[in-house]
């Protein structure tokens, strides 16, 4: 199984190639208005010479339009991503398995947790939260980051109800809790979301994140 690194740009939206047009026919305006001024400026006549005041309004005047053109450039890009375009950049996403943070389903498979314990710690204890955030189980890890399984069994070995489970790990030195930090897992990708303007994944399971919480990518067993 090839675990690769997410390329985070591919979820943004990119402006068509001829967005850029606006802008190169600002730049090449502006540069033809800078080149009449001059001209307008070399032959004046010296007995009733131009008011400066006359080119700072031109100048301002000009400016003003640019940057109206340019924002009207970056509202149709915006547009462009909330009618979908964020989203068909992320497609191939889909049925893969994202590495995060978030809650995992749990459906009576073990699930692979990722631990990062604290460096110089003695000791290491994986904490297990239900949906609602409550502590259901801990137990000793290995200090290292090596990936454990969690089996989703009780002390008496009764499997725990099916649901969403997140988890921690607790680092200790000399009887200390020195550090605690969210133990990823890998997810499956089910949906992508356009909301608010950002590109949301949903997870088998139910669970929301963006983009940006996706560390690692590899293909769904």
């Amino acid at each position: 199984m090839t675990v690769t690194e997410p390329n985070f740009s591919a979820a943004t939206t990119q402006p068509p190639a001829t967005a850029v047009k606006p802008k190169s026919v600002i730049s090449s305006d502006f540069e033809t208005f800078l080149q009449m001024l001059t001209t307008q400026a070399r032959y004046q006549d010296p007995l009733e010479p131009i008011d400066s005041s006359e080119y700072s309004a031109q100048l301002a005047q000009f400016s003003m339009v640019e940057q109206q053109v340019l924002s009207n450039d970056l509202l149709t890009a915006l547009s462009a991503q909330l009618s979908g375009g964020g989203i068909s950049q992320i497609a191939s996403w889909i049925g893969m398995e994202a590495r995060t943070s978030a809650p995992a389903e749990f459906n009576g498979t073990p699930i692979t947790v990722l631990p990062t314990p604290a460096a110089g710690a003695d000791r290491a204890e994986l904490v297990t939260y239900n949906a609602q955030g409550a502590e259901v189980q801990r137990g000793l890890i290995p200090v290292s980051d090596e990936p454990v399984q969690w089996a989703g069994l009780s002390s008496t070995g009764a499997a725990f109800p099916s649901g969403n489970y997140s988890f921690k790990v607790e680092s200790f030195k000399a009887g200390e809790l020195i550090n605690e930090t969210e133990a990823a897992t890998y997810s499956r990708i089910t949906e992508a979301r356009i909301e608010e303007g950002s590109t949301h994944l949903i997870l088998a399971g139910g669970s929301k994140i963006s983009t940006t919480d996706v560390t690692a990518l590899r293909e769904a067993d």
